[in-house]
Order: structure tokens, then C-alpha cells, then sequence
């Protein structure tokens, strides 16, 4: 068990991206270690805090740990009544009370790479900074990645990340969190080209999309396949155009709309 608090330590699993479940002792009737509203989180290998030790917590931490290898957990109650006539799985408590553990998961966010934080680009930061995700923003220009521009997103639920990539923003890629989703948007149809060849060869990343018209793609698509040696299976990753067919308005502000709303029914899809 770690000394950091469970507070503290909510936070680095947070940046670390490691799953964890919080759990909070909910109601207490009679005599028990710890009063309501302890809490204990409990991480792949390593734990914060207590609600009171013995058997209580360790079958707490068992099913934790069951819940850190679930896809997509859901909250749960656990009942114990501390009497000498109920033996648990870690042994006797025999305070003479009964108590009510909740467990509350604490999955790994969703990360997104946005290449390209002009117009549309930045617009699309506006509304995904809103949601609890790992934001990356990454553009060659630096004058796009000024803390004024990007004090927009001063309020931002996501944490964010921004990359100034002067020459080579394909690189980002490979420092990318496994299941990256990522979206292309840069200004430079080149770069745009680079980054989708790269992210072809980028091992673990989720959905990739381009931002672009049929003209555009048409012509990455003979480059992918003629220069980058890609089959016809690794080119169908990318999807082009990105956003909601039935949304056709040219605005960055309805064009950043259309592709959120399109990516949070890829996070949705993912999931199921």
C-alpha cells in the first residue's frame, strides 16, 4: 500500500492511463473499521488508502481487480456483515456490524490526436476538450499553438497535450497512447500524405481519419499503395470523408461538430 493519497493517486492513474476502481465504504450499521465514506482505491498492482483492512478490504481488492480486466465495467455493491458466524475468503471480522462497500470504476479515457489546429482543427479541440479525454495537439506551425490561441480551451475537462512539431509531425505518432484515435486536418496536403503513410505503419493506433474531398483522397490513395507499398485492407483504415454524411455545411464550427459527433459514435462502436 502506498502513503500517497487516494486523491493524489487518482490523478497519476490518470496520467499514467492504468485503469482503477475507487471504493468507498457506503453505509455502516453497528460497529466496523472504518465509518462511511472511507475509501480505499485499488489499482492494477498497487493500493491507496483503507476501509479498515481484514476481510473487508481484501475481498474488496480481489474483486477490484477482477473489475481492472473487464472491458467495460459497471459500479457495484458488496454487502458484508462482520459477525464470528461468517467466515470470508481472507478470514473472521467480528465487529458486530454490517457494511455496504460501493465500487466505482475508473476506466482509461479515450485519447485523440488532432494533426492540424487551424480552423477546423481548432474548433474541433473546442469541443472535445469538453469531454474526459486525452486531447493531443500537434501542428508544424508554431503561431497555431500560442497559449493565446489555445486559451480556449483554459476550461477543458480533457487533458490536453500540445506538440510543436517543426519538422517531422509523423513522429508524434509512435509517442502516441496505444488505441490513439487520430485525425488528420493539417495545412499542407504533403504533410497530410506524410502522416497518413506513417500512421499505416504505426502499430497499436485506433481509427484514423482524413480530412479532405474524394479528389484528394483519390490521389493518396494511388500514392499509398504505388510509393507506400500499402494493400487495398490497410488503406480501408482510413476513413475519408470524416464527420456525418447528412451534415454538409462548409463552417469550421458545423464541420468540427459533425466530425466529434462521428468520433464519439466510433468510441461507442469500440466499446460494444
Amino acid at each position: 500500500m502506498s502513503d500517497m493519497t487516494w486523491v493524489a493517486a487518482v490523478a497519476r492513474l490518470r496520467e499514467r492511463r492504468e485503469p482503477g476502481v475507487l471504493v468507498t465504504v457506503a453505509t455502516v450499521r453497528g460497529h466496523a473499521p472504518r465509518r462511511a465514506g472511507a475509501k480505499l482505491l485499488v489499482g492494477r498492482a498497487e493500493t491507496w488508502g483503507s476501509i479498515g483492512g481484514g476481510n473487508i478490504e481484501a475481498v474488496a481488492i480481489d474483486r477490484a481487480r477482477e473489475l481492472n480486466g473487464v472491458a467495460r465495467p459497471e459500479p457495484e455493491l458488496m454487502e458484508f456483515a462482520l459477525n464470528d458466524k461468517v467466515t470470508g475468503p481472507h478470514g473472521v471480522q467480528c465487529c458486530g456490524g454490517a457494511v455496504t462497500v460501493l465500487l466505482e470504476p475508473l476506466p482509461v479515457v479515450e485519447a485523440v490526436a488532432v494533426f492540424g489546429v487551424g480552423h477546423v482543427g481548432l474548433e474541433l479541440a473546442r469541443v472535445l476538450a469538453r469531454h474526459h479525454l486525452d486531447l493531443h495537439l500537434i501542428d508544424s506551425r508554431p503561431d497555431m499553438l500560442t497559449d493565446e490561441r489555445l486559451g480556449v480551451l483554459a476550461d477543458a475537462v480533457a487533458q490536453i497535450h500540445v506538440h510543436h512539431t517543426p519538422l517531422l509531425p509523423e513522429e508524434v505518432l509512435g509517442e502516441l497512447p496505444p488505441g490513439t484515435h487520430v485525425l488528420i486536418m493539417t495545412h499542407d496536403h504533403a504533410e497530410d500524405a506524410a502522416l497518413c503513410d506513417a500512421a499505416l505503419r504505426t502499430a497499436g493506433l485506433g481509427s484514423i481519419g482524413l480530412i479532405g474531398s474524394a479528389a484528394k483522397w483519390a490521389r493518396f490513395r494511388r500514392r499509398l499503395a504505388t510509393e507506400g507499398g500499402h494493400d487495398a485492407a490497410a488503406i480501408n483504415r482510413i476513413k475519408t470523408p470524416i464527420g456525418i454524411p447528412g451534415i454538409t455545411g462548409k463552417e469550421p464550427a458545423t464541420i468540427a461538430l459533425s466530425v466529434a459527433a462521428d468520433l464519439l459514435r466510433t468510441f461507442e462502436s469500440a466499446r460494444s
